[in-house]
């Protein structure tokens, strides 16, 4: 036992301390302070985007998945500078998660696609919950905006989960962004019938549906001389809300007031 411990003098143990143990624990007093410096910024910045996106009123489902890619991303940076303080080649590590997130990207780039549309979707804002759309092939009233698809209610009352990529990278058309509408009808007589007398009636008919509005104006007129017959356009404005129902019951009294 005396021989094992003569082994190490006491300028052995000093050494060892001054080389190893001292700047060894520097580096770790260091690396300790960074991570803990870095997870105070990090709270900070989060802090600060929470009030930004508080102030933008986006949608809460966006500002929480931003706010985790955010705080991932920062801390992934702290604990890299932490390790780097601690002598760790970090270079190394750097280029294995970056291949690791190009091969999880490449694997699922369609789910990627999907989420870049979500964004797009909850940022711009062209449709919100509530409003009858047509988009994707779809035509429905809008459920719910997910970060990777929108559901949907059909008229028919079917729910539609429909990816929001196929949403964002087509046409799409808001029934309910504007608070009027146009309907647009098509009302045919035949060639002996009198022109003039079935325009006034028609006039009439737009007269008297109150919900029809008197602005803009409505329009009445001849559009189309048919092989059998002599076509008006009626085209009155109402509600959004009112649409269908000005549809159904102006048709229905076209066909009683014509019999």
């Amino acid at each position: 036992m005396e021989e094992n411990l003569s082994l190490f003098s006491s300028s052995d143990v000093e050494r060892y301390i001054n080389d190893y143990a001292i700047p060894w624990g520097i580096n770790i007093a260091m690396a300790i302070v960074i991570y803990v410096i870095g997870r105070i910024v990090v709270g900070f910045i989060l802090s600060l985007f929470r009030r930004l996106m508080a102030k933008s009123k986006y949608d809460a489902m966006l500002v929480d998945f931003l706010e985790a890619i955010i705080s991932a991303i920062l801390m992934l940076f702290v604990i890299v500078a932490s390790l780097n303080q601690l002598g760790v080649d970090t270079t190394s590590l750097v280029a294995i998660l970056g291949a690791a997130g190009l091969a999880i990207g490449l694997s699922l780039q369609d789910s990627l696609k999907n989420f870049a549309a979500g964004v797009m979707l909850l940022v711009f804002k062209p449709f919100k919950s509530g409003d009858f759309v047509e988009a994707a092939g779809t035509a429905g009233t809008i459920n719910k905006i997910g970060i990777f698809t929108t559901t949907m209610t059909t008229p028919d009352n079917k729910e539609i989960i429909v990816p929001n990529g196929g949403i964002y990278s087509n046409n799409i058309t808001n029934y309910s962004a504007k608070e009027t509408r146009r309907v647009d009808m098509v009302v045919g007589i035949g060639y002996d019938a009198d022109l003039r007398k079935a325009k006034e009636i028609l006039n009439e008919m737009v007269r008297a549906d109150d919900r029809i509005l008197s602005e803009p104006a409505p329009t009445v007129a001849v559009s189309e001389l048919a092989d059998s017959s002599v076509n008006f356009v009626v085209r009155p404005w109402c509600k959004a809300s009112d649409f269908w129902g000005v549809k159904f019951d102006f048709t229905e009294q076209v066909k009683l007031r014509f019999d």
